[in-house]
């Protein structure tokens, strides 16, 4: 007839603590329900509970703390003994249980001021506790303030993990290196540290792993720019993401400690060390310790420890220190110092260009001997300056298109930075990304003619171009500039817009092919064209390969072989002694570009073109994919090979991300998980889930959308599906589920698109919008169609079905941005999981959402702000307390927003019922 609220508040009021036996009747009275305190009345009453719990356990600690004092007064002592062990019991009694502890973590947050008086009262008792003569009661007294303490920390994280090997963060540092050697330090950071916390791994075991693949990477990098890549990402980019990632709590123990161990773990694998070093041709592990220790990474006594040891294990290595070997010079000490040489440069190009523009022809003659320009592309690439060094040639190209007063010496000064600077900037879009070089719209409206002529013209690997867009020059400027192509005389420089020269090169050729193929000019002819469009200004014969491939793909058969002709006459160098100056540098620079460019038309064409250029081999990473077999068996097999060997390499990550550029997102991400369904063994699932997880990241976003949005929803309410999500292969798609919605969700607002992922087609937020609509009371489309279950109309029923408050989320209280096609399908999602909890039916897909919910819960961090579960309903809670595995106080506190009113009212009923 009375609440149990009732009577502790009651008993939280009498303070007159020297009534010796009043104050024995009312903790003999607390004997009858603190070890069983339920409520199974509303909201509130359950939230008054949790604050009458809080003034009673205030209570019994002021209490205790009174009896304490009274032990140092001689004749009351023992009296004083035995009401502070009555006191004891029932504070024990109160917080042993976990239940109760949870209910006085809702109170915590309900009631600061109450929780504030609570913590001044047992470190009252604390700072008395050194009277208490009996042992045992006072190790019992420590116990209970320990468990009081924990009040504000319940956490529900478990056990670190105990495996040796993470395949899911060997494959994210091999898929950044290998792909996103361009992207920002922080969102790799950040998506190693969800990695981390998902799968709780150890410290020093995750730095481990990231010094692992980045070996891997150099060993298995093509030689040539991805090698230099490669050297770039592990002596550059990783020591900075080590930096970043020494402010985030990661353990126990302090970061430079676990950097320490980790390095002392790497020191064991030493056939993977001799292989880099051999690969390398220095001592690589010592570079990255200095650098390393130059970064406040480890002290410097554990560094030189460190390399002291590895020192001892290369004089085993004697054929590290072969002769041949002896005149190369190390990639990693050319990228190490190649580093402030793109910062003296970036300061160098920041000068006045009108000025001296002599001596920065000197500068950029410089970089591109040898391989000095992919050197420092590579360390701008990694340091997060590329982009700021492509814009300072996007800037040079635009000076070099100003005509002032000029003599020929300086029109040659000129037509060479606009050779040079376009020159670089087709490498830099071919070998990081056009995207580097694109700027902001300028809101002057001008018109950048490098990022016009790039968008429009330029060849890359999946873009389709049209070949008229070259077509748009003035008729007379196309006219003169045939007139100069097709005469003997040496092509003038002075007062010539190169920029004008460029965009009428198209219209040129083609006037030139139209010519040949009608026969109004002889082979001998376009040769003497062809070599006056290479012979000065290498950029004009880009601008003519370019078009040439985008009309080749236009063709017919028969009608390829003069432009494939034209192609290759202009890929041949000519060798002429009236060249402008750095010709030879220029020409391997042209070449390296024109063989990109030409690759996918060639091999469309089944046509091979020997380009002089250094390169031996093929172009590293293209055309990867069989000729004859499906792609859907090559996604298969190399899956199956994938899951064999335990680990993703560079060759294999290019692999599956030819196949997602072909396939599409939805046919990519359900056949690997038709792939996964079919796994029987546990230890292969959660392998399997590992490796899908490192490979879905490709493009995170869109995959988890396909995920969530499509595939799960068509498992869950389809019940001839129903038997493909048993354990393990079941438990594993839930797991799968939860770490691509976490990582989507913790970077989403964030993170930039690579890109290659923009070269995909982009889900429409409409699409979304019209599957998902905003509001609950018209049902979405997609759960509308899969409730129309014909045998038993129960098992589904629409959201539109249910009250509005049904499907109250704290996303809702947050005002988070429904429009976004995430945030959309994240809802739906829970909303469908909760129309599964309170069907009737039961089944191997109530079993996966359990799985579902338990996996959010141990990689969450307690309360749910901002996480994924603020779009679960909040009646979910009470449904899912139901089920055996969730029905624990600390799982209801970690699914439910503890910040909000309504959370704690929900989490105190749910709690209070168990």
């Amino acid at each position: 007839m009375v609440s149990y609220a009732s009577v502790m508040s009651s008993i939280a009021k009498f303070e007159d603590y020297s009534r010796e036996l009043c104050v024995k009747a009312l903790l003999e009275l607390m004997d009858m329900f603190c070890d069983r305190l339920s409520c199974q009345g509303k909201a509130e009453e359950c939230i008054s509970l949790c604050r009458a719990l809080l003034s009673t356990l205030g209570w019994l600690l002021k209490c205790a703390a009174h009896f304490t004092e009274r032990l140092k007064e001689g004749p009351d002592a023992s009296s004083g003994e035995e009401q502070l062990q009555l006191c004891v019991n029932r504070i024990e009694k109160v917080v042993i249980r976990r239940k109760n502890r949870a209910l006085l973590h809702i109170a915590r947050l309900e009631e600061p001021v109450t929780w504030a008086n609570v913590e001044q009262a047992f470190i009252k008792l604390t700072e008395h506790c050194n009277k208490i003569s009996n042992q045992q009661l006072r190790l019992k007294l420590d116990e209970c303030i320990g468990l009081i303490k924990s009040i504000s920390v319940i956490t529900t994280q478990t056990e670190q993990n105990t495996k040796m090997e993470f395949p899911t963060v060997h494959a994210l540092i091999i898929l950044e290196g290998t792909l996103n050697l361009t992207s920002d330090t922080q969102s790799l950071v950040e998506q190693l540290i969800m990695v981390k916390r998902m799968q709780r791994i150890p410290s020093p075991l995750f730095l481990l792993e990231i010094w692992k693949a980045c070996f891997v990477g150099l060993i298995e990098s093509p030689e040539g720019t991805q090698e230099l890549k490669w050297t770039a990402f592990t002596f550059l980019k990783i020591p900075q993401a080590l930096l970043k990632l020494k402010e985030y709590p990661l353990g126990d123990k302090d970061f430079t400690e676990d950097v320490n161990t980790a390095f002392e773990f790497l020191l064991k694998l030493t056939p993977l060390l001799d292989k880099a070093d051999q690969r390398c041709n220095c001592d690589c592990v010592s570079l990255l310790l200095q650098e390393c220790g130059k970064l406040g990474l480890l002290s410097e006594d554990n560094m030189n420890n460190l390399v002291n040891k590895r020192t001892a294990d290369r004089e085993l290595a004697p054929q590290l220190k072969s002769a041949e070997n002896a005149s190369i010079q190390p990639n990693p000490g050319l990228i190490l110092r190649a580093e402030p040489t793109v910062t003296n440069i970036l300061k160098t190009m920041d000068a006045d260009h009108s000025k001296s523009p002599e001596g920065l022809l000197g500068v950029l003659g410089h970089m591109l001997s040898g391989k000095s320009l992919d050197l420092l592309l590579a360390a701008a690439a990694a340091t997060g300056k590329l982009k700021s060094f492509a814009r300072k040639f996007v800037k040079l190209n635009e000076f070099a298109k100003n005509i002032t007063m000029e003599g020929s010496k300086a029109a040659s000064v000129r037509a060479l930075l606009f050779d040079i600077s376009f020159l670089m900037l087709c490498h830099v879009a071919q070998t990081y990304g056009s995207d580097v070089i694109l700027s902001e719209p300028c809101a002057s409206g001008e018109v950048v003619f490098f990022e016009t002529w790039m968008l429009t013209c330029m060849p890359e690997e999946g873009k389709i171009l049209n070949p008229e867009q070259g077509f748009r020059a003035d008729p007379t400027k196309v006219e003169s500039l045939m007139t100069h192509l097709n005469s003997s005389a040496e092509m003038k420089l002075v007062q010539v817009k190169w920029h004008e020269v460029c965009s009428c090169t198209p219209a040129a050729i083609l006037e030139v092919l139209n010519a040949w193929e009608h026969g109004l000019l002889t082979l001998e002819a376009v040769q003497k064209i062809t070599d006056n469009i290479k012979g000065k200004i290498c950029s004009m014969a880009i601008c003519a390969v370019a078009w040439l491939v985008a009309h080749v793909r236009m063709l017919g058969l028969e009608e390829r072989e003069k432009p494939l002709q034209m192609i290759f006459q202009l890929v041949t160098p000519l060798y002429a002694e009236n060249t402008l100056q750095f010709y030879n540098e220029r020409v391997a620079i042209m070449n390296l570009i024109l063989e990109q460019m030409c690759a996918d038309v060639l091999q469309q064409t089944a046509t091979s073109i020997m380009f002089p250029t250094a390169n031996l081999g093929p172009i590293p990473y293209r055309n990867l994919l069989p000729v004859k077999m499906p792609i859907k068996e090559v996604l298969i097999t190399n899956f199956n090979n994938v899951l064999n060997k335990g680990w993703v390499d560079s060759r294999t990550i290019h692999v599956f991300e030819a196949l997602l550029h072909m396939g599409g997102v939805y046919w990519f991400c359900n056949n690997l998980v038709k792939e996964l369904l079919k796994e029987t063994r546990k230890e292969h699932c959660y392998k399997a889930v590992e490796l899908l997880h490192s490979v879905f990241c490709l493009d995170m976003q869109q995959i988890t959308l396909v995920l969530l949005g499509h595939i799960l929803p068509g498992l869950l309410t389809n019940s001839l599906k129903w038997q493909t999500l048993m354990d393990p292969p079941g438990r594993a798609l839930a797991k799968l589920s939860v770490w691509c919605s976490l990582s989507s969700h913790s970077t989403h607002n964030k993170g930039q698109a690579t890109a290659k992922q923009r070269k995909r087609h982009r889900e429409d937020i409409e699409d979304y919008i019209n599957l998902f609509p905003l509001d609950d009371s018209q049902p979405s489309k997609l759960l509308r169609l899969l409730s129309s279950n014909e045998e038993d109309p129960n098992i589904l029923s629409s959201p539109g079905d249910r009250s509005m408050s049904s499907s109250l989320t704290a996303s809702q209280l947050h005002n988070i941005n429904m429009r976004d096609p995430l945030n959309r399908v994240l809802a739906n999602l829970f909303l469908l999981i909760s129309t599964i909890l309170s069907s009737k039916v039961a089944g191997p897909h109530t079993q996966f959402v359990q799985w579902f919910m338990e996996e959010c819960v141990e990689c969450l961090d307690q309360g749910s702000r901002g996480s994924i579960l603020q779009f679960m309903p909040f009646t979910m809670v009470s449904e899912l307390v139901k089920l055996p595995a969730l029905s624990k106080p600390k799982t209801v506190l970690a699914i439910t927003d503890l910040g909000l009113p309504l959370g704690r009212r929900v989490a105190a009923k749910a709690i209070a019922a168990l």
